[in-house]
């Protein structure tokens, strides 16, 4: 394959999925080949048991400077369509994913970056919704999903103007949760995700679908809970003080 092709870079290693935007020639800009992809490589990281955390990163300096513009020439709306897939499986994907945001993280990008757990930038990024320019309408999920992260008001600025705001902003109103001085980003991102790694996926699982609102699965992570050797394991290796070794494992959010 050409190194230069539009794609998805893909990697495992001590159970941390890396998922790396690339597209140099465009600033990692998301083409429909690069849209549709999204769902089929989440889905086989997902059904891999060695998989514990995903991050969601961009090739070089750049996260994603959205989609790329040539592409709706061949039709906004399947652009559009295959974009909201991409969100949408990204933010079921069962364990716990992080966006490691260094330069542009704009349109697509944001999309994509909004749709993980947890979002660490460097110092120097920017973020900015840009459909405004284009005379786009934003998905409703997108919007929706917008708004819990940085509330109403920070929304509907960065969705009526399509203004960049800088990772200052972007921390006070939640669009990211951590802002990294420069050539800090990988070293805090590494141990941060290891750590997630060596945490219970009982209660990682369980906390992802309730923050996302499910009212319907109490039944079912009691019964989880029950059945997995996770809270003894815990409560040992806390008396016993050494770290946990928890076996729990779960495939795709139901």
């Amino acid at each position: 394959m050409d190194r230069s092709e539009p794609r998805l870079i893909t990697s495992v290693e001590h159970g941390v999925a890396t998922v790396v935007i690339a597209n140099p020639a465009k600033r990692n800009a998301m083409t429909l080949a690069m849209w549709g992809s999204v769902p089929e490589v989440l889905g086989r990281l997902a059904e891999d048991p060695a998989v514990r955390v995903l991050v969601l990163t961009g090739a070089g300096d750049t996260f994603c400077a959205g989609a790329d513009i040539s592409t709706l020439r061949e039709g906004v709306a399947t652009a559009h369509d295959l974009a909201v897939a991409a969100e949408e499986a990204l933010a079921a994907f069962p364990r716990p994913t992080l966006a490691a945001v260094r330069g542009y993280c704009v349109g697509g990008g944001s999309q994509l970056a909004a749709a993980c757990d947890l979002r660490f930038a460097e110092e120097g990024a920017s973020f900015g919704v840009t459909p405004a320019k284009l005379g786009i309408v934003y998905p409703a999920s997108s919007t929706r999903r917008l708004v819990a992260l940085v509330g109403p008001a920070t929304a509907k600025h960065l969705l009526f103007s399509g203004e960049l705001i800088g990772t200052e902003r972007a921390l006070r109103t939640g669009l990211t949760d951590e802002v990294l001085p420069p050539g800090g980003l990988d070293k805090r991102v590494e141990e941060y995700v290891r750590m997630l790694a060596s945490r219970s996926q009982l209660t990682q699982a369980a906390a992802k679908e309730f923050a996302a609102g499910r009212t319907d699965r109490n039944a079912h992570w009691a019964g989880e809970a029950r059945g997995s050797t996770d809270t003894a394991e815990g409560v040992a290796a806390f008396l016993e003080r050494r770290a946990p070794r928890f076996t729990y494992t779960t495939g795709s959010i139901g």
